[in-house]
């Protein structure tokens, strides 16, 4: 029981301190010399040491930017100064959509310590989806001599002499091909030739040129096929090179690698979720209407006609009070000068029905 208390203590009990181990473990793991050699053993230490500004923690960011891009290691080693290599970091870490582009603190270890843990994680992450490439290309590199033959002849054809960069790749120069390349071909066809036991003898010169030949045209069909291919590739990813100040920088090959390892990760969880929880919903019959429902649309359509009529009444009673309360203001309220006084309606009718009877009845006498 002592010891398992131990052991939880060395874990640690929060969050940033699993997270610490789990960052520390995983570097050990991929073999950075930067932690041979210091036997920390509590999550407290492990965490200092990631999560604290020093030039270790630099140097161990540094290291893990060049085991995801090597061709970092002459860039950052020509830089002097230690502000210049933070904003360097920086802005890889905003390529690979892991930070923002003015994110220093982050790089420089003043933020957060779980902020800081995960952004180690997720690119201790990346890291080990190129190793797991990586071994899974090699062991299909071993399923047979041919393929390893193919690869060998791409290796060269990739070399510094015809595509060193992306760029030469999306535009093969070597059409035709040189001396040196059907040289190759016509040695890996001999070896081959030798392999299957077919030993030519001085007799069979001519049968044997005129098969060397033959190989060559094939070698030089498939040569073909291939140019054909990265033609094919160039035109489907000349998005890549359309913007080369813009929206380009957010699909470089870096940032490309973590949203298919992003993407990767989503389908896999959604995948375990949906066979989990949802795949008996989804499975499921769906419900079965009533044959009743003429009667709830009736329902509906006589309470909609109700609700109308009341707000007609509502109207109606509205404009009947604001009639009642007008005509009351005119016969209360003085509203009409006669004689240098103001008098109500029914007094200046009244005053005009005297007059008006006073003037027929000298008339009429």
């Amino acid at each position: 029981m002592q010891s398992s208390a131990n052991d939880n203590n060395m874990a640690g009990n929060s969050k940033e301190q699993q997270l610490s181990l789990k960052v520390y473990n995983t570097l050990q793991g991929l073999g950075c010399p930067l932690v041979d050699g210091l036997y920390l053993r509590e999550a407290d230490s492990m965490q200092d040491l990631l999560c604290t500004p020093s030039l270790h923690r630099t140097d161990i960011l540094k290291w893990i930017y060049v085991s995801i891009c090597p061709s970092l290691t002459e860039k950052f080693s020509a830089i002097k100064s230690t502000q210049e290599l933070i904003q360097d970091f920086t802005r890889f870490g905003h390529e690979m959509m892991l930070c923002k582009a003015n994110d220093q603190d982050l790089i420089k270890g003043l933020a957060p310590p779980l902020r800081q843990l995960v952004f180690l994680e997720q690119l201790l992450m990346v890291i080990q989806a190129d190793s797991s490439m990586s071994s899974g290309h090699r062991q299909n590199l071993s399923s047979g001599d041919e393929h390893v033959k193919n690869e060998d002849l791409l290796g060269l054809l990739m070399s510094q002499d015809h595509s060193s960069d992306l760029d030469m790749v999306m535009n093969p120069t070597c059409n035709p091909w040189s001396a040196h390349i059907r040289e190759h071909l016509i040695r890996a066809h001999s070896a081959q030739n030798k392999t299957n036991g077919n030993h030519s003898k001085p007799s069979d010169g001519i049968n044997r040129s005129h098969e060397e030949e033959e190989d060559l045209t094939e070698a030089l069909a498939l040569l073909q096929s291939t140019q054909s291919t990265l033609e094919e590739l160039q035109k489907e990813c000349e998005f890549l090179q359309s913007h080369p100040s813009g929206s380009a920088a957010a699909l470089s090959p870096c940032a490309l690698k973590v949203a298919i390892s992003d993407m990767s990760q989503f389908m896999t969880a959604f995948s375990h979720i949906y066979n989990t929880d949802f795949k008996g919903y989804c499975q499921k019959a769906p419900p079965a209407l009533s044959s009743s429902t003429n009667v709830f649309q009736s329902v509906h359509q006589l309470l909609h006609t109700c609700n109308m009529e009341l707000a007609a009444l509502k109207q109606l009673f509205e404009t009947s009070l604001s009639l009642t309360q007008t005509v009351k203001e005119l016969q209360t309220e003085k509203r009409y000068w006669s004689r240098g006084e103001k008098h109500t309606l029914p007094n200046q009718l009244e005053e005009l029905k005297n007059k008006y009877v006073t003037f027929l009845s000298l008339h009429q006498s």
